[in-house]
C-alpha cells in the first residue's frame, strides 16, 4: 500500500533558510518513509504567521488554516522540536494549542477530525529532557484523538552539558538514536496503514 501520507511539523527557531538539527533528524525518517513509499510534507511553522489561541481560524493574517488543511488530509503527523530548558520549543507549544483548538472539529462519523491518524514525535538538543517534552507532546496528541504507536519519541540530545548539537556530533551514526528512529518511522507507517484499512469504530467514540 503506497496511499499514506506524512505531514511533519518542524518546531524549530529557525527559519527554512537556516541548517536544523531537529531536521536533520527528521530527515532519517523520510528516507524510511521514501523507501515504504510514503509521501511527506515538511512545514517549517516559524516561516508562517501563527497567532496564538485554541481555535481552527484565528481569522485574517493567521496562516494556521493552511498548515491545519494539510494535517486534516495527513494519515501520520510528527511534530519536530528542539529542547530548550528541558522543554519543547515555543513554536511546538503554540502548535499543539492549534490543534487542540480544532480537535471538537468531527469526521463523517462523529468522531474527532484526528481519529484514524497517527501521530510521534522527533525530539533533539545537547541538554537533557527529551522524554519530558516528549510525554507533553504525545499526551497531546493522544488526548484530541490521534492514535500513538509504541516507540515513537526518537531523540538525540548528545552528552550531558553543552556541547555540539546533532549535526556537528556526528548523530546520525549514533546507534540508540538511529534504531529508535527506525522504530518509530515503520511503527508509524504499520498503524497508519492498519487505521486506513480498519478504521476505529465510531461507536461509543463519536461527539455528536
Amino acid at each position: 500500500m503506497s496511499n499514506i501520507h506524512a505531514v511533519v511539523l518542524n518546531c524549530s527557531l529557525k527559519p527554512s533558510n537556516e541548517t536544523s538539527n531537529t531536521q536533520a533528524l527528521i530527515d532519517e525518517s523520510l528516507k524510511i518513509f521514501e523507501k515504504e513509499k510514503v509521501s511527506y510534507e515538511i512545514v517549517r511553522l516559524v516561516d508562517y504567521n501563527i497567532k496564538y489561541g485554541i481555535t481552527d481560524d484565528a481569522g485574517e493574517g493567521d496562516e494556521w488554516p493552511e498548515i491545519f488543511n494539510k494535517v486534516k488530509a495527513a494519515d501520520i503527523l510528527i511534530i519536530g522540536t528542539p529542547l530548550w530548558l528541558r522543554e519543547k520549543s515555543s513554536i511546538a507549544a503554540l502548535a499543539i494549542e492549534r490543534l487542540y483548538g480544532g480537535s471538537s472539529l468531527t469526521n463523517e462519523k462523529g468522531q474527532s477530525i484526528y481519529y484514524n491518524k497517527v501521530g510521534g514525535t522527533v525530539i533533539t538538543g545537547n541538554e537533557d529532557g527529551a522524554k519530558n517534552a516528549a510525554k507533553s507532546i504525545l499526551y497531546a496528541l493522544s488526548h484530541v484523538g490521534f492514535t500513538v504507536p509504541p516507540n515513537v519519541d526518537p531523540y538525540w540530545v548528545g552528552d550531558a552539558g553543552p556541547g555540539d548539537s546533532y549535526i556537528e556530533a556526528g548523530g546520525d551514526e549514533h546507534e540508540f538514536t538511529q534504531n529508535n528512529i527506525e522504530t518509530m518511522s515503520y511503527n508509524l507507517i504499520h498503524f497508519a496503514r492498519l487505521l486506513k484499512e480498519h478504521p476505529i469504530p465510531a461507536e461509543g467514540n463519536t461527539m455528536e
